[in-house]
């Protein structure tokens, strides 16, 4: 997780362009959920955001994230009287030393379990956590076009060739997420009622993959960021160049013509959620 805590890095913005969860991911956990509800640990918290979702279900929520300015942006967006009983913390999944033993009814980590060192990460919650309590991990990977297979294509050969985006992903987190958390496995020791709620999108219209849809979302073609605007009179970066590729293999949108930047597509997230209960 080291790019998000570097010191540089830019919470506001990293908030403003994640695809938000929909309301249903939050209903099947604390469905899942059994027994008191008074600690929540959100491992990984970000900006906050599942904190704040989950809070009404909770006595207490703690945040936590190795990130001084994810934790500065988390505070700044929980000033609210309604978030009175959330607090967070600059800390790592891997040292849990600031909890009670046996004190955590819930364990919780959205779009960040990738990164944990489960060498330690295991046998921290296993101590913090109470008897009949629940961890829940989720995440998702890279968006589909659920309409156009060679956009879909084009985009997963910028994001992961060789020539281009792959070598600079961080490894082996990205792939463990990819993969859509399959290499995360609660040691059956200590966990049971082990689930898994996978969906794979397709190219075939929307709800065309595989499993339970969880997230989808239509967006502007020019929605989606760069980090060089060649429309701002710049001579266009790695982001223009693959819109271009897709452009060409997509006549439809090609067609739009100076306008390709106000075309609407559906966009469906491949996602994981994993729950276990502790024995």
């Amino acid at each position: 997780m080291t790019t998000f805590a570097k010191a540089g890095f830019n919470a506001v913005s990293y908030a403003t362009f994640r695809p938000s969860y929909p309301a249903q991911v939050f209903k099947t956990v604390l469905s899942y959920h059994r027994g008191p509800s008074n600690l929540l640990l959100d491992l990984g918290c970000g900006h906050g955001l599942i904190s704040r979702e989950l809070s009404p279900s909770f006595k207490a929520v703690l945040g936590t994230d190795p990130s001084a300015s994810m934790i500065k942006q988390a505070k700044a967006s929980s000033t609210s009287e309604a978030y009175k009983n959330v607090e967070f913390r600059e800390a790592s999944a891997e040292d849990l030393s600031f909890v009670g033993d046996g004190e955590l009814d819930m364990v919780v980590a959205g779009q960040a379990a990738h990164w944990f060192d489960y060498s330690k990460v295991w046998p921290e919650i296993g101590r913090k956590m109470r008897k009949g309590g629940t961890l829940a991990f989720w995440g998702y990977k890279d968006n589909v076009f659920v309409e156009y297979p060679g956009a879909t294509k084009v985009l997963d050969e910028y994001c992961y060739g060789p020539n281009t985006m792959g070598p600079f992903w961080e490894m082996p987190g990205r792939q463990i997420l990819r993969d859509k958390l399959r290499a995360v496995v609660p040691p059956a020791g200590e966990w049971e009622d082990v689930r898994r709620i996978e969906y794979e999108p397709g190219t075939s219209g929307k709800g065309s993959g595989t499993g339970e849809l969880l997230m989808q979302r239509r967006l502007k073609l020019g929605e989606y960021p760069e980090k060089k605007a060649r429309k701002d009179g710049g001579e266009g970066d790695i982001v223009d160049e693959m819109f271009d590729k897709m452009l060409e293999v997509e006549p439809e949108w090609k067609a739009a013509g100076d306008k390709w930047r106000d075309f609407e597509v559906e966009n469906e997230w491949g996602s994981v959620i994993l729950m276990a209960r502790k024995k």
